[in-house]
């Protein structure tokens, strides 16, 4: 079966449903990282999960989060862009703003282009399809399922710095994470921040320095959907920390891709 077939979202939920229950052969549902919404008449086409990774690793379109700037900041796919708001559009009808799409494309209109948004039911990447199309872009596509599906099939996203400062300042709830070593904690942290060393993180699941954090309190174990930001001596420690948290079925993930001293000057502005 081809991942274009088109499937809706209850479909593909229903399909997960029925074969649990043992209604389905087992060689009938799709993977769902190959899924895709399916909706009928889309202006363009939609791509999946694993087709959107394999185009982050191998930059061979230019990925746009087609969301506000603050939301971008707070959290957003590794590797995608973000630009300025079309002028004078109420936040219902909030859309990306085409020139300055093409500003970041150098106005060539047949690059490859991906936008996301937030999910099956967000409509704000397809208006900003409609309008690349009638400005006369020839390949865009959609990740419809958008960045709820690509957190909960294990992506980690990535917070900016005024992103940083606007979840520490707002979002008690938030758990800070700083991957440094004991030493460099124990020496100062950002506020309300819990330590899980780098070093003693491994990769299998359930095991570890995360699987002890799960047991002692320092990972919300009682509501997974809480925000879960992780810092650490630079970006691949927090990114490698980040993912082994994911992996435990936290949903809400976002590690700062530069350094803890950026981070900590991030919350002095």
């Amino acid at each position: 079966m081809s991942h274009h077939t088109l499937w809706s979202w209850a479909s593909l939920i229903g399909g997960a449903m029925l074969l649990a229950s043992g209604s389905l052969p087992a060689q009938s549902p799709m993977p769902i990282r190959q899924a895709v919404l399916g909706e009928p008449n889309g202006q363009t086409p939609e791509i999946s999960t694993d087709e959107l990774t394999r185009v982050l690793v191998d930059g061979s379109a230019t990925v746009f989060d087609a969301r506000p700037q603050r939301e971008y900041a707070i959290s957003h796919i590794p590797g995608a862009r973000n630009v300025a708001p079309k002028p004078s559009v109420p936040a219902s009808a909030y859309v990306s703003d085409v020139a300055e799409i093409g500003r970041v494309l150098h106005a060539n209109r047949s690059a490859p282009v991906v936008l996301y948004c937030n999910g099956p039911h967000c409509g704000k990447n397809k208006r900003l399809a409609a309008e690349l199309l009638a400005a006369g872009y020839t390949n865009v596509r959609r990740y419809q399922l958008g960045i709820p599906v690509w957190r909960a099939l294990g992506g980690v996203c990535v917070i900016e710095p005024g992103g940083l400062r606007d979840v520490v300042d707002r979002d008690g709830t938030a758990v800070v994470i700083d991957t440094r070593d004991s030493a460099a904690f124990a020496a100062g942290s950002l506020p309300r921040a819990r330590n899980i060393p780098r070093g003693l993180v491994v990769s299998a699941k359930d095991s570890g320095e995360v699987k002890r954090a799960k047991d002692d309190g320092r990972l919300p174990m009682e509501d997974h959907n809480t925000r879960i930001i992780v810092v650490g001596r630079d970006g691949a420690d927090a990114r490698f920390v980040a993912e082994a948290i994911t992996r435990e079925a936290f949903h809400n993930v976002s590690y700062f891709a530069d350094s803890f001293r950026e981070a900590s000057v991030a919350l002095q502005r």
